[in-house]
């Protein structure tokens, strides 16, 4: 397999070096809404904050434990409707950060909103990478969404019909989950995510490296089985991607798209106009967003 050679970029959220096939560990800052605002507000001044209220209609259980691991608490949030005379779609969310940052209250806005549409929403607290790297985190994810199903009777969920749902990081983890069969995901919301960490197009970097255990080079195998592109087939469910106008973001998702299109598997995607990464984390994008995914799901869950 050939490798386009391409320039090893650095993070917004933070940089490292990787010499050697050794992987430093990447000097990452705290990765939140308010925090990616603040920084995106310099270059683009006419975002505003996301600022909204708990929906009426909802009700939220903070930090409830899926599962323990070598004596560590994992949690995670459920954000559902408040009428449960019917059973509803789930969705499990991801959030983003590189693998190393970033936590499941990133997710808070996003969830109210779609609890308040009518979904029931496990927001995932996962392993970062310096607690474990690779597949740790993804068998985290599983994990919780085995947890919301095992509980679908108190939260009114229908758990033939989840979907994951991921941002950045997170998109590639959730697109991963959703592509294996074993999961029975029914619909992937991939929100600037690559699919591939070996795709002509992908970018070598070292945030993945250190969550995967290496560079590209020494560690091809778990780059490759890390990338979601490698698991479609007909059984993956339909998949939409919402990106920045950041090329790097974008890798391996039209080679996904067809595809998926190949075993007329519904997708599409978005691609909001002069975007930065992280868009999602302020207005008006957010709002974009939301409506892009809520749309979609709509017309494949519901």
């Amino acid at each position: 397999m050939i490798f386009n050679k391409r320039p090893i970029y650095i993070s917004i959220f933070f940089v490292g070096t990787m010499a050697f096939g050794q992987i430093s560990r990447p000097n990452a800052s705290p990765y939140t809404n308010e925090g990616t605002f603040e920084k995106l507000k310099k270059k683009y001044p006419f975002i505003t904050p996301i600022d909204r209220p708990v929906p009426k209609n909802i009700r939220i259980d903070r930090d409830i434990e899926y599962t323990t691991i070598n004596g560590t608490s994992l949690k995670a949030d459920v954000y559902y409707p408040l009428d449960t005379s019917k059973k509803q779609a789930g969705i499990a969310m991801v959030h983003g950060g590189g693998w190393i940052s970033g936590s499941k209250e990133n997710e808070k806005y996003m969830a109210m909103e779609l609890a308040s549409k009518g979904f029931v929403v496990i927001a995932v607290g996962y392993r970062l990478a310096d607690a474990a790297q690779y597949p740790a985190g993804i068998e985290d994810i599983e994990t919780a969404i085995q947890w919301i199903r095992s509980h679908h009777k108190k939260y009114s969920l229908d758990k033939n019909k989840i979907a994951v749902w991921g941002e950045s990081a997170g998109a590639q983890m959730a697109t991963l989950v959703g592509v294996k069969k074993k999961n029975n995901i029914k619909a992937i919301i991939n929100i600037d995510g690559i699919v591939s960490f070996i795709h002509p197009e992908a970018e070598e970097s070292t945030y993945a490296a250190y969550w995967l255990g290496g560079d590209r080079n020494t560690h091809l195998k778990t780059w490759t089985e890390a990338s979601p592109l490698e698991y479609v087939d007909k059984n993956t469910p339909p998949t939409i991607f919402i990106n920045s106008s950041q090329p790097r973001f974008h890798a391996g998702r039209d080679d996904m798209m067809k595809k998926l299109k190949a075993y007329y598997i519904p997708t599409e995607f978005h691609e909001i106009k002069d975007t930065p990464h992280s868009f999602w984390s302020a207005e008006p994008w957010f709002t974009e967003t939301l409506n892009y995914a809520v749309d979609f799901l709509n017309k494949v869950l519901k």
